[in-house]
């Protein structure tokens, strides 16, 4: 017999966590992709080529914005992994008590 469950193992918790870690996948990708899907590190800074009229030059603008990059997408990817898998961990407790 495993005893009476506690809150870590009931099957609400383990739903919330699931929900949690659907959550959090689902708004990482959604902030990567609505800033740019972009294929490298985050920027902080987006550079603009403007037009000079009069010589007929282009040259680089910086002004403050955020692209999220890779990395944005692994850690967030690595947090939902981490809290669907602890939805695993009492099934495998029970596995190893038997």
């Amino acid at each position: 017999m495993l005893g009476p469950m506690n809150s870590l193992t009931s099957p609400r918790f383990l739903r919330v966590l699931r929900i949690s870690a659907l959550v959090v996948a689902l708004a990482t990708v959604a902030t990567w992709i609505s800033t740019g899907a972009h294929r490298g590190w985050t920027r902080t800074s987006i550079v603009e080529l403007r037009f000079d009229e009069i010589t007929g030059i282009e040259y680089p603008v910086t002004r403050p914005g955020f692209i999220a990059g890779l990395e944005v997408l692994a850690l967030g990817t690595a947090t939902a992994a981490a809290l669907a898998g602890a939805t695993l961990l009492p099934r495998l407790q029970r596995i190893r008590v038997r």
